[in-house]
């Protein structure tokens, strides 16, 4: 199912746009990213579908009901929702992570 990227707000936009005139490997990341927008928009549910019980406590805020990864290279996560919109599905990029970041987040 097709989807449209959202970001679940300004500040974590910014984030993602700075990284793209980043002379670091924050580069790379942005093309990491940017492939999977890719990939979500051609179908939203492409990642890996995170069981409900797991959803950390810190996501709750958002009121989602499912949340999913996307794997990145490097063991980079990228973590979104998908939400149905009036007139398509959004795939709502919650944010992105490093490996130990995310083992951390859900308690691996």
């Amino acid at each position: 199912m097709k989807s449209e990227i959202k970001f679940v707000d300004e500040k974590l936009q910014n984030l993602f746009e700075k990284l793209k005139d980043s002379k670091t490997e924050d580069k790379k990341l942005y093309e990491w990213i940017v492939r999977a927008f890719e990939d979500l928009e051609k179908n939203a549910f492409c990642g890996t579908q995170i069981p409900k019980r797991l959803i950390p406590k810190e996501y709750k805020k958002y009121e989602l009901d499912n949340l999913w990864k996307y794997d990145l290279p490097n063991a980079w996560r990228l973590i979104y929702t998908v939400a149905k919109g009036e007139v398509c599905v959004l795939s709502i990029v919650l944010e992105w992570m490093n490996h130990k970041d995310y083992e951390n987040r859900f308690n691996y």
